[in-house]
C-alpha cells in the first residue's frame, strides 16, 4: 500500500498519513458495509484518492494530477506491487543518500519496521534513528530524487546498495534480531520477490542471481529450524529430508551461473558456501576444508567482523576449538562487535566443548543479555542451564 500510494504522493510523510488515513476509514466502512471482495484493492484505492486529493488542494500541482496515477477500480487490485517496492528500493539506494540512510529508509519503507525496531538493529537509539531517518527523506524531497526504477543504463551503479539492502530485508526475516518468533516469514517473502524481480531486471548480473541464489539455499530449512515445541534446531539437528530440495535444485543451479564468467563477489561466495551446507547428506559430511577456503575467499572480498566471526565457526570443526577460540578472542575487541550476541554465543559454544564451564557459563550470560529473541534466548538459557548441571556434578 504504502509503496503504491507513493507513486501518487511523490511524499513520503504524506503517503504514510494517507495509508494511515486509509485503515481509520476501513474500520469504519467494513463495520457499516462488511469487509470487501478485495481488501488490498479497496484500502490502496482509498490511500491513493487521499492522496489526490491532497494535490488537488494545492493549486501549483492540480494540473499535474493526470501524469501522476492512472486511477484505479475498486474491484481491481493494485497493480505492479512488486515493481512499486523496487522503486521504493532504488529511491532509498540513490547516490545520493549515505549508506546507513539507504538501509535505515529501506527497513522503515519497504520491511514497515518501526524506528524502535531499526534503531535497534543499527545499535543506536531511537531519536538518532528518528533523525536519520526525517534526514533522508528531507534528502529525496530537497534533491528531488524520483520514485521510479532508473533506466537500465544506470542500474549497475545502485546494484551493489539494491542487493545489500534485499539481503537485509532477508535477514531481517530470516532471523528476528527481536520478537517471539525465529523467523518472520513476510520479511523472507518479500526480500525473495523482489531479488526474483531483481533478476528479471537485470538477468546478466551474476551478483544478483547469486543473492537470490543465497536466499533460496538459506530458506529451503525453513521448516527445520524450529522444533514442534518451539526449541531451536541447530544445523547439525536438522532433519535434512524435509528440506526444500526442488527449491534447493533451483538455489544450486543459480549458484553455478553465478561462479561462471570471472573473480565471484560477495554474494556468489555465500551463495557458494550456503551450497556446500545444502549438498552435504549429514552435518558430519559436511566439507569443512572447503569452507574455510571460501571463508577467506568471502573475508578479502568482504573485511566484515560477522564473516570473520562465521570463519572462526567453521576453524572450530576444521582445526578444533581451541584454535577458532583464539580467533573469537581477537574479535572481543572489535567494537561493531560489542552489542552483537552472536560473539558470547559463539565464544561460550567453544568453551564449552573445551570443557572450560565456568567460562563458558559467563559467556552464555554475556549472550542471553545481548539477545532480544525470545527463541534464540531460550536456547542459550537452555545451554547456560545445563552447564550448571555439570558443575554439580
Amino acid at each position: 500500500m504504502l509503496a503504491a500510494t507513493v507513486r501518487v504522493a511523490r511524499d513520503l510523510d504524506l503517503a504514510e498519513e494517507c495509508v494511515q488515513d486509509a485503515y481509520v476509514a476501513a474500520m469504519d466502512a467494513w463495520l457499516r458495509q462488511g469487509v470487501p471482495a478485495n481488501p488490498a484493492a479497496w484500502l490502496t484505492v482509498a490511500a491513493q484518492r487521499r492522496a489526490l486529493n491532497a494535490h488537488k488542494r494545492a493549486a501549483t500541482l492540480r494540473s499535474k494530477l493526470p501524469l501522476l496515477v492512472v486511477p484505479l477500480s475498486e474491484d481491481d487490485p493494485p497493480e505492479e506491487i512488486p515493481d512499486d517496492r523496487l522503486r521504493l528500493v532504488f529511491t532509498c539506494c540513490h547516490p545520493a543518500l549515505a549508506r546507513e540512510a539507504q538501509l535505515a529508509l529501506t527497513l522503515r519503507l519497504v520491511c514497515g519496521l518501526t524506528t524502535e525496531e531499526i534503531a535497534h538493529a543499527f545499535l543506536v537509539s531511537e531519536p538518532t534513528m528518528a533523525a536519520r531517518v526525517t534526514r533522508a527523506k528531507k534528502k529525496i524531497a530537497a534533491a528531488a530524487i524520483p520514485y521510479r526504477v532508473p533506466p537500465l543504463e544506470q542500474l549497475p551503479d545502485r546494484l551493489d546498495a539494491v542487493l545489500t539492502v534485499v539481503h537485509l530485508v532477508f535477514t531481517t526475516g530470516h532471523a528476528a534480531p527481536t520478537g517471539p518468533g525465529l523467523l518472520r516469514a513476510d520479511l523472507v517473502d518479500r526480500a525473495l520477490d523482489l531479488a526474483r524481480t531483481l533478476c528479471a531486471l537485470m538477468p546478466d548480473e551474476r551478483e544478483a542471481r547469486a543473492l537470490l541464489a543465497l536466499m533460496l539455499l538459506h530458506d529451503a530449512r525453513r521448516a527445520t529450524r524450529v522444533a514442534a515445541d518451539g526449541r531451536l534446531l541447530l544445523l547439525e539437528e536438522q532433519d535434512r529430508t524435509r528440506w526444500d530440495h526442488p527449491q534447493i535444485a533451483a538455489g544450486l543451479d543459480l549458484v553455478r551461473a553465478a561462479l561462471r564468467g570471472g573473480r565471484p563477489g560477495r554474494f556468489a561466495l555465500q551463495a557458494a558456501i550456503a551450497a556446500v551446507h545444502s549438498e552435504a547428506p549429514t552435518y558430519a559430511a559436511t566439507d569443512w576444508q572447503q569452507l574455510r577456503g571460501l571463508y577467506d575467499l568471502l573475508l578479502r572480498a568482504w573485511p566484515s567482523p560477522v564473516v570473520a566471526l562465521n570463519r572462526a565457526v567453521v576453524v572450530a570443526m576444521s582445526d578444533g576449538p581451541a584454535r577458532a577460540l583464539a580467533l573469537v578472542d581477537e574479535l572481543a575487541s572489535d567494537p561493531r562487535l560489542a552489542a552483537y550476541h552472536y560473539l558470547p554465543a559463539t565464544r561460550a559454544d567453544l568453551l564449552r566443548r573445551l570443557h572450560r564451564y565456568p567460562d563458558a557459563a559467563a559467556a552464555y550470560r554475556a549472550a542471553v543479555a545481548l539477545c532480544d529473541n525470545e527463541v534464540e534466548r531460550a536456547f542459550l538459557e537452555s545451554r547456560l542451564a545445563s552447564l550448571d548441571v555439570v558443575g554439580t556434578e
